[in-house]
């Protein structure tokens, strides 16, 4: 009988479920192997060692032996474990978006070690940061520009003449900024200001070091994030569950605020 063959890998958790009576199932983004799925046996035993090291959003070190159907995380060692993100439910969301667009435009065993150090880089933003919202806008070019779907923003779409430093129309259908002159090879495009249209390109070509320094106006990450959102679901054509819920949470919170009586 073959040995089974072993792996050790690096890997963020980023789904995980429930497995016959002591196991989790879980879905991993690993650094060099891309998305595998594997069960941690046992992981939901108290005296596990597993436990505490494979809950959602955590990075960890894992030895992988390859199953017949599915592989077996035999040993899992935490290296971040983004703790605010369990505790904090907005944090939590933010991140839940992160990771459900990084499984919708990720398949099965493709490494991409870019979009794993990003979404480390991320995770790790998310939980400490105080902005999540540039944050988010952020890794949404980044995640694009990395798996093929880099929005268009320094030429027009429609007739490729450099985009000038005004309001513009962002076309979900067409991929990009659309010139004023050629508003009408998309009638469902969207009015976009020159202040978000800058922005975007900033975001899409810097460093995260480089743009965590920006203060923005909520109103601008606010277009910026209405105009990603309707790209995201013309790409995927679905909507995202987490961004429902963040819209949710939102609208709870103004109320909140506005019901407050006043000092």
């Amino acid at each position: 009988m073959a040995r089974e063959r072993t792996f050790r890998t690096e890997a963020v958790v980023i789904r995980r479920s429930d497995f016959g009576e002591a196991d989790r199932l879980l879905t991993l983004f690993s650094h060099d192997r891309g998305k595998i799925r594997a069960i941690a046996k046992g992981a939901r035993k108290p005296q596990s060692r597993k436990t505490g090291h494979v809950e959602l959003f955590m990075r960890s070190k894992f030895l992988i032996a390859e199953g017949r159907d599915l592989d077996i995380a035999t040993q899992a060692e935490m290296v971040e474990s983004y703790a605010r993100l369990r505790d904090d439910l907005v944090r939590a969301t933010y991140a839940s978006y992160a990771i459900e667009l990084l499984d919708r435009f990720t398949v099965d065993d493709d490494p991409h070690r870019d979009v794993y150090e990003l979404v480390a880089t991320t995770l790790g933003t998310l939980a400490d940061g105080d902005d999540p919202l540039l944050a988010a806008r952020y890794y949404e070019l980044r995640l694009l520009s990395l798996t093929g779907f880099q929005p268009r923003l320094f030429n027009c779409v429609s007739c490729g003449e450099p985009i000038q430093e005004q309001d513009q129309l962002f076309s979900p259908d067409l991929g990009g900024l659309l010139c004023p002159g050629c508003e009408g090879a998309d009638p469902r495009a969207v009015p976009i200001s020159a202040v978000a249209v800058k922005v975007m390109r900033y975001l899409q070509t810097r460093s995260w070091d480089t743009v965590s320094q920006l203060r923005l106006r909520p109103a601008v990450l606010h277009e910026i994030e209405r105009i990603m959102y309707d790209y995201l679901t013309h790409i995927l054509e679905r909507n995202l569950k987490s961004v429902d819920f963040l819209h949710r949470l939102r609208r709870e919170a103004e109320l909140f605020a506005a019901a407050e009586p006043e000092e």
